[in-house]
């Protein structure tokens, strides 16, 4: 590790809510994804948001699949996606997912959006708006194949990738990646800010056993969660909560190391009581308020 990076240990807490206090007060989240086949990924992320303590959250998925997302997620209100016969987004659904971030404190892409020319527009769009921006699972697919795209954001940037997303954004294999996991992540994390100019902060989040996060000047290495966690699924409901603290107001490094942290508590929580064998990503929904209960004030 670079000789200026510094470790962190400490987490921040979240301060009580006063008496008087609204949903508006709490951050306004839009996650955005969702294809055929995996209507689930944007559900959790939008639940886990919720769970999170975002006071509240819109997903916008394809005008397809919304229904069916709305079913699984009836706290968040929905936005459409245009689509074109074949399915496929159409290009008004650029102007449809920006409509829907002039309402949001935060936007996250990414879980269970598919590959396509389609979803990398939306993409683009996402890194020239300037309100803080999550991206995971497709997201980090998408923005692979997006040329020089850290010189396109304009905004605070979150990447959530795991080893395999991380290969694909750095180019390395895996194998060196998983060798020195620290050092693998700032050193992607400061190319990326060299070659985006520094302008805006830019966090990564390796995730597996002992997840990295750092934004090239700090580094967190995550000690809770456990290998039950390694279901699908687990990875959009992070996302979800990274989402969440930084609408409650948590700058986008300390929002994503208390959602790494929270969200690994949360697996434990639920193993202590399933075990690790039958662990799957709802039971991180179903144990995120006790993680989160230990991290107020």
């Amino acid at each position: 590790m670079a000789e200026a990076t510094k470790r962190i240990t400490a987490l921040p807490r979240l301060a009580p809510r006063r008496r008087d206090a609204h949903k508006g007060d709490f951050g306004r989240v839009l996650i955005v994804g969702g294809s055929r086949g995996m209507i689930g990924a944007v559900a959790l992320a939008s639940n886990a948001a919720l769970r999170g303590g975002a006071g509240l959250v819109t997903f916008a998925a394809p005008e397809t699949i919304q229904l069916c997302v709305a079913v699984l997620c009836p706290c968040a209100t929905s936005r459409p996606l245009a689509c074109r016969k074949s399915g496929e987004l159409a290009a008004q659904s650029v102007a449809q997912m920006l409509q829907a971030v002039g309402g949001c404190d935060v936007l996250a892409i990414g879980p269970g959006m598919a590959v396509g020319p389609g979803q990398r527009r939306l993409l683009r769009a996402a890194l020239g708006q300037e309100k803080p921006l999550v991206v995971d699972a497709d997201g980090l697919n998408n923005l692979a194949a997006v040329d020089a795209w850290p010189s396109l954001a304009n905004c605070p940037l979150v990447l959530t990738p795991h080893p395999g997303e991380f290969a694909r954004l750095t180019g390395r294999g895996v194998k060196d990646i998983q060798a020195d996991r620290e050092k693998a992540t700032l050193a992607a994390v400061n190319g990326w800010r060299r070659r985006s100019g520094g302008k805006r902060p830019l966090v990564c989040a390796l995730k597996g056993a002992g997840t990295v996060v750092s934004d090239g000047r700090r580094l967190f290495v995550n000690a809770t969660g456990n290998p039950g966690m390694a279901t699908g699924g687990s990875g959009d409901v992070l996302t979800g909560l990274i989402g969440a603290l930084i609408g409650q107001g948590l700058a986008p490094f300390e929002a994503t190391c208390l959602a790494v942290h929270c969200h690994g508590r949360a697996g434990d929580l639920a193993a202590e009581k399933l075990g690790q064998v039958s662990l799957m990503a709802t039971d991180l929904l179903d144990y995120l308020p006790a993680a989160m209960k230990e991290v107020v004030a």
